[in-house]
């Protein structure tokens, strides 16, 4: 996660590798490990929000999914990792307004609670951070963003082994809500970043993802064991 104190000049990348199986969930009681299996999935997405648009540091999201005894579709939620992303123009939105550090301003995707990656919708809230910004200051803080992706085209199998497969989707009916906690700067914020906004905002959605059965990781958990750790993945 970032810190106010963080270098706003240009977009870090620190997201998972897509090949770590590491933020995996736990199954739920009484599933059946071989029908259920771990996603990880990641992005770099392209989003406006109001009057601002950035192309996001990678994220990358972790759940597991499979068949629960009942017979329906189960989800569990694994992990989320971002990095901030630096808003041209910073605190001030106008031409060089960002070339002074204390007027730097980045945005940060967090999980928002919310996820079913079968229908394709999940919640993020956004992170605003900065110098002079409070680490509280959150666009969508006390009710997340919600977004429902629609596909642009099928997807893709870049690879079997390991199974990769490529899909983009996009979402352009979500509400973006204003900026909240963010002390003194909170309405000034607000009108630079043209928060809260409900139409015109577009979150492009360009991902990969790879997968492992349950039953595949522990046949791998038990190898790295047998082999000191060092098995590589």
């Amino acid at each position: 996660m970032g810190a106010p104190g963080a270098a706003y000049s240009a977009p870090r990348v620190s997201a998972a590798s897509a090949t770590d199986f590491g933020d995996c969930p736990a199954l739920p009681d009484g599933v059946e490990p071989a029908r259920w299996r771990c996603e990880v999935h990641s992005a770099a997405p392209r989003l406006t929000l109001g009057k601002v648009t950035v192309s996001l540091a990678p994220i990358t999201m972790t759940h597991a999914e499979g068949p629960m005894p009942d017979g329906s579709n189960g989800q569990v939620w694994g992990a989320m990792h971002s990095s901030p992303t630096a808003v041209p123009g910073g605190l001030t939105g106008t031409p060089g307004g960002d070339r002074a550090a204390v007027l730097g301003l980045a945005i940060q995707p967090e999980y928002g609670g919310r996820s079913d990656f079968y229908t394709g919708q999940f919640s993020l809230r956004f992170r605003l951070l900065g110098p002079l910004v409070p680490h509280s200051c959150t666009i969508g803080a006390d009710a997340p963003v919600d977004f429902q992706l629609k596909r642009s085209g099928p997807s893709k199998w870049v690879s079997q082994d390991p199974p990769v497969i490529e899909f983009s989707a996009y979402d352009d009916t979500f509400t973006a809500p204003a900026a909240e906690h963010c002390g003194p700067l909170t309405g000034a914020l607000n009108r630079r970043l043209g928060l809260p906004a409900t139409e015109g905002n577009l979150l492009s959605y360009d991902a990969s993802y790879t997968f492992r059965t349950y039953d595949q990781l522990a046949s791998r958990a038990d190898d790295k064991r047998q082999n000191g750790g060092n098995l590589s993945r």
